[in-house]
């Protein structure tokens, strides 16, 4: 399996007069996600699931991919790790699921697959962190597969 992180692109602050899902990208965000999208049709595999929080921000940032797309609820705003990786189905599923979700449930969940605990890593907005799981000796084990912001891609 292969799981693909997609932070969402740059968004409006929250000020407090607007709910957190209804927050949009702003332009330079839709520049970042356009960027990023095209580095991901370029490289994403035929066989994939993308699963995107019901947020506005990950819905443009998802929408740049121009891929079709399924709404889950588990990788939204409260989402924790656990949450996430239940969604994906890691590491069992066949394929590729791509998530856009947000911080820093993005960069507890890196950690995780990487070091093997949570803890707060730092997920650039509009980056991808592309994992993929394989067995070894009878053990899973995590391969970062790439890492990229928009300013790479």
């Amino acid at each position: 399996m292969e799981l693909i992180l997609w932070r969402h692109a740059e968004a409006e602050e929250g000020d407090g007069s607007l709910p957190d899902g209804k927050r949009r990208l702003t332009a330079r965000g839709e520049k970042q996600a356009k960027k990023v999208a095209l580095w991901l049709q370029r490289n994403l595999p035929r066989k994939r699931t993308v699963l995107v929080s019901p947020a506005d921000r990950t819905q443009q940032t998802a929408h740049a991919l121009e891929l079709p797309y399924e709404i889950e609820p588990r990788v939204g705003t409260g989402a924790c790790a656990g949450d996430l990786l239940k969604a994906a189905g890691w590491p069992d599923r066949d394929g590729t699921v791509l998530i856009v979700g947000h911080q820093p449930t993005l960069g507890r969940v890196a950690a995780l697959l990487l070091a093997g605990e949570e803890a707060d890593w730092a997920v650039k907005k509009g980056g991808v962190w592309w994992f993929a799981g394989r067995e070894r000796d009878g053990a899973t084990q995590t391969v970062l597969r790439a890492v990229i912001n928009p300013d790479f891609a």
